[in-house]
């Protein structure tokens, strides 16, 4: 079984050989707004759409179709080494064998259009359901220390933007301290808002759950 990384949400953004190893499959199965983003280059390839509640049964039946010979593809949003841990996971339960085809990251598209450096930067991910405060604690003191951006990946659904600042707020971050939120790269309805940490803790309306956060240090002006 192979999983590929499709990148962050242009077809045009998926590598050569992510596309290599989708058109040469027998068996394509990933979640309904990934396999959109393939959807040009199946071919004649069984296409297995998959959501939370049923991806265990559709990654059954492509474990029984891998037993049989048939090349069976996993398709992930963007780096799969990123934020694709427990699918990852399950897929490997599921084979002895797993090539894995890493995509495009989010994360060098945000540092692209916030033009700052990743090696300057402190990437952090909330999607390991662990303890809040915990979670927020190295975001503060980095942002505090003022001597490194940061890159957050929110945690889709119940820990989005807005909480995170309310929170990061709460914990003893600047309420000035500048952040951008990205939603959505590479898509034709991509967004971005920016301002402080305070205006983003009374942001009302909801955010994507394809959302990334950049803090820059404030020194640094943001493109």
């Amino acid at each position: 079984m192979t999983v590929v990384g499709v990148g962050p949400g242009d077809p045009d953004m998926l590598t050569l050989k992510g596309r290599d190893a989708i058109q040469g499959a027998d068996l394509v199965v990933g979640f309904k707004t990934v396999l959109d983003v393939v959807a040009g280059c199946t071919g004649n390839a069984e296409v297995r759409p998959m959501a939370y509640r049923d991806q265990e049964s559709v990654l059954d039946y492509a474990q029984e179709q891998a037993r049989q010979g048939m090349q069976c593809v996993v398709c992930v949003w963007g780096d799969l080494n990123v934020s694709a841990k427990e699918l990852l996971n399950r897929v490997r339960r599921r084979a002895e064998t797993v090539e894995l085809v890493p995509g495009v990251s989010s994360i060098q598209l945000a540092c692209a259009r916030s033009g700052i450096s990743l090696e300057e930067s402190l990437f952090l991910t909330l999607h390991q359901r662990w303890d809040r405060g915990s979670e927020l604690g190295e975001l503060v003191d980095t942002l505090n220390q003022g001597r490194r951006n940061v890159i957050l990946l929110p945690r889709p659904f119940d820990f989005m933007p807005p909480a995170i600042a309310a929170n990061a707020i709460t914990d003893g971050a600047e309420t000035e301290h500048p952040v951008i939120v990205f939603q959505r790269l590479t898509l034709p309805d991509e967004q971005r808002w920016e301002g402080t940490l305070a205006e983003l803790a009374r942001v009302t309306e909801e955010f994507s759950d394809l959302s990334i956060m950049v803090f820059p240090r404030p020194s640094q002006e943001p493109d």
